[in-house]
Protein backbone atom coordinates (compact mmCIF):
# COMPACT_ATOMS: atom_id res chain seq x y z
CA UNK A 1 0.00 0.00 0.00
CA UNK A 2 1.11 3.73 -0.76
CA UNK A 3 1.01 5.61 1.59
CA UNK A 4 -0.41 9.14 0.76
CA UNK A 5 2.21 12.24 0.79
CA UNK A 6 1.62 15.40 2.00
CA UNK A 7 2.03 18.34 -0.83
CA UNK A 8 5.33 19.99 -0.32
CA UNK A 9 7.32 22.53 -2.02
CA UNK A 10 10.43 21.39 -0.83
CA UNK A 11 9.99 18.28 -2.18
CA UNK A 12 10.89 19.87 -5.19
CA UNK A 13 14.11 21.68 -4.52
CA UNK A 14 17.44 20.86 -6.06
CA UNK A 15 18.92 20.55 -2.56
CA UNK A 16 16.46 18.08 -1.28
CA UNK A 17 16.53 15.80 -4.47
CA UNK A 18 20.00 15.76 -4.39
CA UNK A 19 20.26 14.41 -0.76
CA UNK A 20 17.89 12.04 -1.37
CA UNK A 21 19.72 10.42 -4.32
CA UNK A 22 22.44 10.21 -2.41
CA UNK A 23 20.68 8.44 0.55
CA UNK A 24 19.25 5.87 -2.47
CA UNK A 25 22.32 5.27 -3.72
CA UNK A 26 24.19 4.38 -0.38
CA UNK A 27 21.25 1.47 0.49
CA UNK A 28 20.05 4.07 3.26
CA UNK A 29 16.50 2.47 4.12
CA UNK A 30 13.40 5.34 4.12
CA UNK A 31 11.80 2.85 7.09
CA UNK A 32 15.57 3.67 9.31
CA UNK A 33 15.15 7.75 7.99
CA UNK A 34 11.63 7.68 9.70
CA UNK A 35 13.28 6.10 12.66
CA UNK A 36 15.95 8.69 12.71
CA UNK A 37 12.95 11.50 12.96
CA UNK A 38 11.80 10.02 16.09
CA UNK A 39 15.56 10.13 17.81
CA UNK A 40 15.55 13.57 16.91
CA UNK A 41 12.16 14.33 18.06
CA UNK A 42 13.27 12.53 21.42
CA UNK A 43 16.17 14.23 21.10
CA UNK A 44 14.27 18.10 21.23
CA UNK A 45 11.60 16.89 23.96
CA UNK A 46 14.78 15.57 26.09
CA UNK A 47 16.39 19.70 25.92
CA UNK A 48 13.31 21.14 26.25
CA UNK A 49 11.89 19.42 29.65
CA UNK A 50 15.64 19.52 30.74
CA UNK A 51 16.12 23.37 29.67
CA UNK A 52 14.12 24.84 32.78
CA UNK A 53 16.65 23.38 35.12
CA UNK A 54 19.90 24.40 33.22
CA UNK A 55 21.41 27.53 33.99
CA UNK A 56 20.89 30.14 31.92
CA UNK A 57 23.40 29.92 28.58
CA UNK A 58 22.75 26.25 29.02
CA UNK A 59 19.28 26.88 29.01
CA UNK A 60 18.93 28.88 25.83
CA UNK A 61 21.36 26.46 24.27
CA UNK A 62 19.03 23.65 24.66
CA UNK A 63 16.31 25.30 23.24
CA UNK A 64 18.67 26.34 20.25
CA UNK A 65 19.12 22.29 19.48
CA UNK A 66 15.58 21.49 20.17
CA UNK A 67 14.51 24.20 17.44
CA UNK A 68 17.00 22.47 15.31
CA UNK A 69 16.11 18.88 16.23
CA UNK A 70 12.48 19.60 15.05
CA UNK A 71 13.73 20.59 11.96
CA UNK A 72 16.06 17.82 11.66
CA UNK A 73 12.82 16.05 12.38
CA UNK A 74 11.33 17.68 9.41
CA UNK A 75 13.97 16.97 7.06
CA UNK A 76 13.98 13.32 8.06
CA UNK A 77 9.87 13.41 7.08
CA UNK A 78 10.61 14.78 3.77
CA UNK A 79 13.83 12.39 2.96
CA UNK A 80 12.01 8.94 4.13
CA UNK A 81 9.24 9.65 1.52
CA UNK A 82 11.89 10.85 -1.85
CA UNK A 83 14.00 7.60 -0.76
CA UNK A 84 10.90 5.28 -0.68
CA UNK A 85 9.43 7.47 -3.71
CA UNK A 86 11.78 8.99 -6.21
CA UNK A 87 14.72 6.44 -5.20
CA UNK A 88 12.76 3.23 -5.67
CA UNK A 89 13.44 1.74 -2.16
CA UNK A 90 9.94 1.75 -0.72
CA UNK A 91 9.17 -1.35 1.11
CA UNK A 92 5.73 -3.56 1.69
CA UNK A 93 5.04 -1.92 5.27
CA UNK A 94 6.14 1.75 4.55
CA UNK A 95 2.76 3.02 4.67
CA UNK A 96 3.26 2.12 8.94
CA UNK A 97 6.73 3.42 8.98
CA UNK A 98 5.42 6.82 7.03
CA UNK A 99 2.85 7.38 10.11
CA UNK A 100 3.42 5.43 13.15
CA UNK A 101 6.76 7.44 14.02
CA UNK A 102 5.09 10.67 13.11
CA UNK A 103 2.59 10.25 15.74
CA UNK A 104 5.41 9.28 18.61
CA UNK A 105 7.58 12.66 17.05
CA UNK A 106 4.56 14.74 18.06
CA UNK A 107 3.85 13.21 21.74
CA UNK A 108 7.46 13.61 22.58
CA UNK A 109 8.11 16.92 21.03
CA UNK A 110 4.93 18.62 22.50
CA UNK A 111 4.95 16.70 25.60
CA UNK A 112 8.55 17.69 26.32
CA UNK A 113 7.72 21.29 25.18
CA UNK A 114 4.51 21.00 28.20
CA UNK A 115 7.46 19.56 31.00
CA UNK A 116 9.57 23.05 29.99
CA UNK A 117 6.04 25.62 29.86
CA UNK A 118 5.53 23.53 33.49
CA UNK A 119 2.43 22.12 32.14
CA UNK A 120 2.95 18.71 31.05
CA UNK A 121 -0.93 17.93 31.00
CA UNK A 122 -0.71 21.13 28.21
CA UNK A 123 1.72 19.46 26.41
CA UNK A 124 0.16 16.00 26.15
CA UNK A 125 -3.32 17.96 25.20
CA UNK A 126 -1.15 19.36 22.15
CA UNK A 127 0.03 15.75 21.43
CA UNK A 128 -3.54 14.54 21.78
CA UNK A 129 -5.00 17.05 19.45
CA UNK A 130 -1.71 16.55 16.51
CA UNK A 131 -2.94 12.82 17.13
CA UNK A 132 -6.46 13.55 16.63
CA UNK A 133 -5.96 15.34 13.35
CA UNK A 134 -4.07 12.47 12.07
CA UNK A 135 -6.34 9.90 12.47
CA UNK A 136 -9.28 11.69 11.05
CA UNK A 137 -7.07 12.02 7.91
CA UNK A 138 -5.89 8.51 8.27
CA UNK A 139 -9.84 7.88 8.63
CA UNK A 140 -11.06 9.50 5.71
CA UNK A 141 -8.59 7.48 3.63
CA UNK A 142 -9.54 4.36 5.16
CA UNK A 143 -12.93 4.85 3.84
CA UNK A 144 -11.47 5.63 0.24
CA UNK A 145 -12.00 9.62 0.67
CA UNK A 146 -8.25 10.41 -0.10
CA UNK A 147 -6.10 11.76 2.35
CA UNK A 148 -7.07 15.37 3.89
CA UNK A 149 -4.18 17.30 5.07
CA UNK A 150 -5.86 21.08 5.51
CA UNK A 151 -4.94 23.19 7.92
CA UNK A 152 -4.33 25.39 9.77
CA UNK A 153 -2.71 23.79 12.12
CA UNK A 154 -1.67 20.25 10.35
CA UNK A 155 2.16 19.22 11.20
CA UNK A 156 3.68 21.57 9.25
CA UNK A 157 2.46 24.34 10.75
CA UNK A 158 2.49 22.68 14.91
CA UNK A 159 6.24 22.31 13.98
CA UNK A 160 6.58 25.49 13.31
CA UNK A 161 5.08 27.15 15.53
CA UNK A 162 7.24 24.63 18.18
CA UNK A 163 10.28 26.12 16.30
CA UNK A 164 9.62 29.53 16.87
CA UNK A 165 8.71 29.30 20.34
CA UNK A 166 11.69 27.27 20.89
CA UNK A 167 13.98 30.15 19.70
CA UNK A 168 12.09 32.30 21.32
CA UNK A 169 12.49 30.86 24.45
CA UNK A 170 16.38 30.60 23.86
CA UNK A 171 16.48 34.36 23.93
CA UNK A 172 13.29 35.08 26.15
CA UNK A 173 12.70 39.32 24.87
CA UNK A 174 10.66 41.79 26.13
CA UNK A 175 10.65 39.80 29.97
CA UNK A 176 9.01 37.46 28.87
CA UNK A 177 9.70 33.68 30.59
CA UNK A 178 11.19 30.59 28.33
CA UNK A 179 8.00 28.88 30.11
CA UNK A 180 5.13 31.31 29.26
CA UNK A 181 6.42 31.41 25.21
CA UNK A 182 6.20 27.73 25.55
CA UNK A 183 2.94 27.74 26.90
CA UNK A 184 1.71 30.46 24.71
CA UNK A 185 2.70 27.92 22.10
CA UNK A 186 1.46 25.31 22.85
CA UNK A 187 -2.49 27.22 23.53
CA UNK A 188 -1.84 27.71 19.82
CA UNK A 189 -1.32 24.23 18.86
CA UNK A 190 -3.98 23.15 20.78
CA UNK A 191 -6.59 25.69 19.92
CA UNK A 192 -5.51 25.59 15.72
CA UNK A 193 -5.25 21.98 15.94
CA UNK A 194 -8.70 22.12 17.38
CA UNK A 195 -9.88 24.01 14.46
CA UNK A 196 -8.08 21.34 12.29
CA UNK A 197 -9.80 18.59 13.45
CA UNK A 198 -13.44 20.10 13.37
CA UNK A 199 -12.35 20.93 9.68
CA UNK A 200 -11.36 18.00 8.47
CA UNK A 201 -14.31 16.68 10.15
CA UNK A 202 -16.56 18.71 8.64
CA UNK A 203 -15.64 17.42 5.16
CA UNK A 204 -15.01 14.19 5.60
CA UNK A 205 -19.20 13.98 6.88
CA UNK A 206 -19.80 15.84 3.98
CA UNK A 207 -17.78 13.36 1.94
CA UNK A 208 -19.20 10.13 3.51
CA UNK A 209 -22.98 12.00 3.32
CA UNK A 210 -21.85 12.72 -0.87
CA UNK A 211 -20.51 8.79 -1.01
CA UNK A 212 -23.50 7.39 0.36
CA UNK A 213 -25.49 9.09 -1.81
CA UNK A 214 -24.05 7.93 -4.83
CA UNK A 215 -24.26 4.76 -3.74
CA UNK A 216 -28.01 4.35 -2.83
CA UNK A 217 -29.73 3.34 -5.75
CA UNK A 218 -31.66 5.65 -8.18
CA UNK A 219 -35.87 5.90 -7.42
CA UNK A 220 -37.86 4.06 -10.57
Amino acid sequence: MTAPRRPLASRQARWARVLAARLAQRGVRPNAISLASVAFAMAGAGLLAASPALPGAWAAAACFLAAASVQARLLCNLLDGMVAVEGGRGTPDGAFWNEAPDRLSDLFLLAGAGVAAGSPALGLLAGAMAVATAWLREFGRAEGLGADFGGPMAKPQRMAVLTGAALLAAVAPFGLTAAGILAAALWVIVLGAALTAGLRARRLLAALRRASKAASPAPR
